[in-house]
């Protein structure tokens, strides 16, 4: 079976990366198709795999800067030739999911989300990523068009995979698809509570903690101003746009981690009294990491998160996205007693061996049934 994947843009290294990484894991051997390509930014993850961009990866600032490309994305995601492929595995929150495959060719796309920016409010999203201020005035006017391109390119998909319930329900809103839900990897064994990641000085802080990029719809901001007004301890890991604002913002108890390696997360989590995610995702994996580490959710009520918390034992909920909100869930948290072992075995679903085993199967199976239906020679499965 000749098999290649399909990623928007490898220019970080998030949660559609380790979605990517957890493809090349299972099918090595495939060739990875991607708009841009950074392999700094991508920490080498992929510099072992046969990866091939598009025109874009040559035209000045296109790594650094590639939403100032949106235009130029659905032509280069076109171009690729994947003429000789069996099977193409794409995952898009944008434009991999349009590239155009022959009829012989089942194209299967794991879907993060329908185009944010086209089908929400793209006024909100140009401000959430600081683009110019020509570029904010352009876009409004560029949005028709793109999202014509995003529905008829959603056409394309033979076996569209939701990574959970909400994006699943947005699948059908948007492209009238119906879409198999498979939750995103998750290293649960990395993050899992055990004794070695105590640390007695952290644990004494009482602190909470927040993961992840510092940018506006990600509500740090309301966090901020819950915990200095109850003097609360937050630390928060990550880096973004917004973090000259937010250090404005912060008081005395509120500390910035910047970034940190993958063992000092897991010891972060790990001691933290609970973890704080005030933001709507299609899918929260730093939630679900929080949670194999056992430690209970302060989250807002909305997106995908509203599927793993059982109020009073895995986490609480908070109810709007407002400071007033946050001060009132950190008070129910502290009316709570959560057993940290239960939490954690929760999470054990999400780990990213099980993804794998799973994609395989689905793979698999679906490029039969394909191949079946329309009369052509059938794919060669492993035992």
């Amino acid at each position: 079976m000749k098999i290649a994947l399909v990623h928007d843009y490898l220019v970080q290294y998030g949660g559609a990366e380790r979605v990517l990484e957890s493809f090349a894991r299972v099918f090595p051997e495939a060739p990875i198709y991607t708009l841009v390509y950074d392999a700094q930014a991508t920490r080498g993850v992929f510099e072992k795999y046969d990866v091939r961009t598009s025109f874009l990866q040559h035209m000045p600032f296109a790594r650094t800067h590639h939403r100032f490309f949106p235009l130029l994305m659905p032509l280069a995601i076109e171009q690729f030739d994947l003429s000789r492929f069996d099977v193409v595995l794409s995952d898009s929150s944008s434009y991999a999911k349009g590239v155009i495959t022959r009829p012989e060719t089942v194209h299967i796309s794991y879907v993060h989300t329908p185009m944010r920016y086209a089908w929400d409010d793209c006024q909100k999203y140009t401000n959430d990523f600081g683009l110019p201020h020509l570029v904010k005035k352009m876009v409004p006017f560029a949005m028709n068009g793109i999202r014509i391109w995003d529905r008829v390119s959603a056409r394309r998909i033979d076996y569209p995979i939701a990574n959970s319930a909400f994006v699943a329900r947005r699948i059908k809103k948007y492209y009238n698809r119906d879409a198999v839900v498979i939750h995103p990897p998750v290293d649960v064994a990395h993050f899992r509570l055990r004794p070695e990641l105590r640390d007695e000085r952290l644990a004494g802080e009482t602190y909470f903690l927040m993961v992840g990029r510092l940018i506006a719809y990600k509500r740090h901001d309301i966090v901020i101003e819950a915990c200095n007004r109850r003097g609360i301890p937050l630390k928060i890991i990550g880096r973004g746009p917004e973090e000259a604002r937010l250090r404005r913002m912060a008081g005395p108890t509120i500390e910035f981690l910047s970034r940190v390696d993958d063992a000092d997360l897991a010891r972060y989590y790990a001691n933290a009294q609970g973890f704080v995610f005030p933001q709507e995702e299609d899918f929260g994996i730093v939630a679900i990491e929080a949670l194999a580490a056992g430690r209970p959710l302060i989250a807002y009520r909305g997106g995908d998160i509203v599927d793993h918390i059982v109020e009073g034992r895995t986490g609480v909920y908070i109810e709007e996205q407002t400071a007033d909100a946050v001060v009132a869930a950190l008070d129910a948290f502290a009316r709570h007693t959560f057993v940290h072992e239960d939490i954690a075995t929760y999470a054990d679903k999400f780990d990213k061996h099980q993804f794998e085993r799973k994609i395989r199967r689905y793979v698999h199976a679906v490029a039969d049934e394909y191949h079946a239906a329309h009369n052509l020679s059938p794919i060669i499965t492993p035992a």
